[in-house]
């Protein structure tokens, strides 16, 4: 009888910490957001990327977005968000900053561009110096910032701490690479559209932006870094030819 009754106060605790231990589970661990969107918020996203040279771009989803803008158009839409990768005159123009930038305007960057931008005549809502690894979150925009650097070469060195972006906005994971060789961090990226670089002498080969490009796993890749200072067309095709049947690449047009 004794033991009867132990047996009841076992099950009875075992069903309260069972029910303890989803409870925690739930509140503390909740499930993850899917690491991918789907197919058609992809297509749709490339739809509104635009291509403005080099690895200049403007996203016009439900925030107007650039990434390293160069050589703009003086009638070039505001910006709600500026991201800058690092300090190289091909990346970071204050001219065309100022096109764009309004007293709404967000400007993400490193901290050697940061650092300039705070000194300058410029209209803008904020500046946020990043570091690789830091993650943070403005206006339902999720930006990581991450490494950006070559190996074996001086351009662009790892202490430097040049950026990537990868930006989520509208449930879709946009990677902006800048600058950068096949490092080992891209292992740990996940992104849906992925702007990589690809004409060699101060960032990734052809090849090299391939085998990233396979590391990474976007649902499409997207050449830049060419046609402008170093690379070709040629540059953007071979890299399409290379991952053909593996991953989707769009060579985007090249607008004003």
């Amino acid at each position: 009888m004794f033991g009867l009754k132990q047996s009841k106060i076992l099950i009875v605790f075992t069903l309260i910490a069972t029910g303890l231990l989803l409870f925690i589970t739930l509140v503390f661990h909740p499930r993850q957001e899917s690491a991918y969107a789907a197919e058609g918020e992809v297509e749709e996203m490339v739809n509104n990327l635009h291509w403005l040279g080099h690895a200049s771009f403007r996203l016009d989803s439900s925030k107007v977005i650039y990434f390293d803008p160069w050589k703009l158009s003086p009638d070039s839409p505001k910006a709600d968000f500026i991201f800058i990768t690092h300090d190289h005159y091909d990346h970071y123009s204050l001219d065309d900053v100022k096109i764009i930038s309004t007293k709404d305007t967000v400007i993400v960057t490193d901290n050697t561009v940061g650092r300039q931008l705070q000194g300058a005549r410029l209209n803008y809502k904020e500046i946020r110096p990043l570091s690789p690894g830091d993650n943070i979150e403005i206006d339902g925009v999720k930006i990581s910032a991450v490494a950006s650097y070559n190996i074996g070469k001086q351009f662009h060195t790892k202490n430097s701490q040049k950026l990537g972006f990868i930006v989520t906005i509208d449930g879709v994971k946009i990677y902006h690479a800048g600058d950068t060789d096949n490092i080992p961090e891209m292992a740990g990226y996940q992104c849906d559209i992925a702007l990589l670089p690809v004409s060699g002498t101060y960032v990734m080969t052809t090849e090299e932006a391939a085998k990233a490009a396979l590391t990474i796993k976007p649902k499409v890749a997207i050449p830049m870094h060419y046609g402008d200072i170093v690379g070709s067309d040629s540059d953007a095709r071979r890299f399409e030819d290379l991952l053909k049947g593996k991953v989707e690449v769009k060579i985007l047009r090249k607008e004003s």
